[in-house]
């Protein structure tokens, strides 16, 4: 009874056990053998009883009775307990089963809406792209840009400016949100699955997207208090304040180039993930989204080759990204 009560004790904790590991099969097969070999034994013993009863042995005969009964007794139980834990493996493994299939399935749906959504939202960077890649793929100044978003000085940083300010109402910053993939992975069984580095550039790139629309907030209100009340043609002929909005300028061209990168490599690693159905949960980091660069368009040239073999919806992965090269 108290070997009964162990094993019907480890089938309860069995649940949060890793049967896939191997630990329940050993378990198992080592509690039918054990019973198989008892069973053996039992007969065994049987063939002395039966020694012991031609020659009118009787005290060894009920003994030897005594522990053919004792073994044949524990041999079928142990088998029994073997099956019956057999029997609960397999049904407890298929319901693990069917409830991850079913999680894997809801979570694709949801990745696969995210990007849709997600995709319309990048789609409003092109007016970004124009601004930052004007004369040249832009680089941040501590790298060593000459490009015109660098470069701009007096009636050309005028126009530039106008430019940004009509880009402050055409771009909803706040609506890159949509691009929290993480937020679908961390209620479900694929954050402990997902290789560590791939989840971990996700959650960097998504804080990263926050914190450029939350400065692109600041740097547009910081861009008006620098114009003042004038015109920006009157604000410009200010030497200081030419200088100031210059800064201003500068702190949006850094924050928006951020914003684009990390949101179109987002964009495209989920279009990657989600390309691969359920086997995505098995994938590693790839050189061509994950590896940082020096620059955007360096970051496009070398995904593109990558992201235009693999497909999304009607189209390819490199297309959701919206990126047009500037003349």
């Amino acid at each position: 009874m108290v070997l009964i009560c162990a094993i019907w004790g480890f089938q309860g904790r069995s649940k949060r056990m890793d049967f896939s590991a191997g630990h329940g099969y050993f378990l198992i097969g080592g509690l039918i053998l054990v019973g198989a070999g008892l069973l053996i034994v039992s007969l065994i013993v049987n063939v002395r009883v039966a020694h012991s009863v031609r020659h009118d042995i009787r005290h060894r005969e009920k003994l030897l009775e005594y522990y053919r009964n004792i073994f044949s007794q524990l041999g079928v139980i142990l088998i029994g307990i073997g099956v019956s834990l057999f029997i609960f493996f397999f049904q407890q493994n298929y319901q693990d089963q069917r409830k991850r299939e079913t999680e894997l399935q809801l979570v694709l749906a949801k990745l696969a809406a995210r990007i849709a959504r997600g995709a319309a939202v990048v789609e409003s960077l092109g007016e970004f792209d124009a601004l930052l890649d004007d004369g040249g793929p832009y680089i941040s100044p501590e790298l060593g840009g000459t490009n015109a978003a660098i470069s701009a000085h007096g009636a050309e940083l005028g126009k530039q400016v106008a430019e940004i300010l009509l880009v402050e109402r055409d771009v909803e910053v706040q609506a890159f949100e949509i691009l929290n993939l993480s937020r679908d992975f961390e209620a479900s069984f694929v954050v402990n699955e997902l290789d560590p580095t791939l989840w971990f550039n996700i959650v960097r790139d998504e804080s990263e997207i926050k914190y450029a629309t939350t400065q692109l907030a600041l740097d547009y209100k910081d861009l008006q208090d620098a114009i003042g009340g004038e015109s920006i043609e009157v604000a410009i002929a200010n030497p200081e304040k030419e200088r100031k909005i210059k800064q201003e300028a500068l702190d949006i061209f850094y924050d928006a180039d951020l914003l684009r990168q990390r949101s179109r490599r987002l964009l495209g690693r989920a279009c990657w993930l989600f390309s691969k159905g359920r086997s995505f949960v098995n994938l590693g980091p790839v050189d061509e989204i994950e590896a940082d660069a020096r620059s955007h368009q360096e970051w496009i040239d070398r995904s593109k080759r990558f992201l235009t073999q693999l497909t999304s919806g009607s189209g390819d992965c490199f297309k959701l990204l919206q990126f047009t090269p500037a003349p």
